[in-house]
C-alpha cells in the first residue's frame, strides 16, 4: 500500500501534468488566456481531489493483489 506522502506526490505531479495541458487546450478551443486558464485551473483541482481519493480507496481494495513475500507459483502447483 503506498503512503499518504506518496499518493499526494503522485497526484500532485500528475495534477501539474494536466495543468499544463489543459492550458493549452482551453487557450486553443476559448482564444483566451484568462478563460482557458481558468478552466485548467478549475478541471486541475477538481481532478487532483477526486485522483487522490481513487487512489486512498483503491489502496484499501486488497483484490487482484499478489503477496510479494508469498513463495512463487506461478506453475500452479499445490502449495501445503
Amino acid at each position: 500500500m503506498d503512503s499518504f506522502a506518496r499518493t499526494w506526490v503522485k497526484a500532485v505531479l500528475w495534477a501539474a501534468l494536466g495543468l499544463l495541458t489543459m492550458s493549452l487546450v482551453g487557450i486553443f478551443f476559448t482564444g483566451s488566456l484568462a478563460v482557458g486558464g481558468m478552466m485548467a485551473v478549475s478541471n486541475t483541482l477538481i481532478g487532483l481531489c477526486c485522483y487522490v481519493i481513487y487512489e486512498r480507496v483503491w489502496s484499501g481494495i486488497t483484490w487482484g493483489r499478489q503477496d510479494r513475500n508469498a513463495k512463487d507459483n506461478s506453475r500452479g502447483d499445490r502449495v501445503e
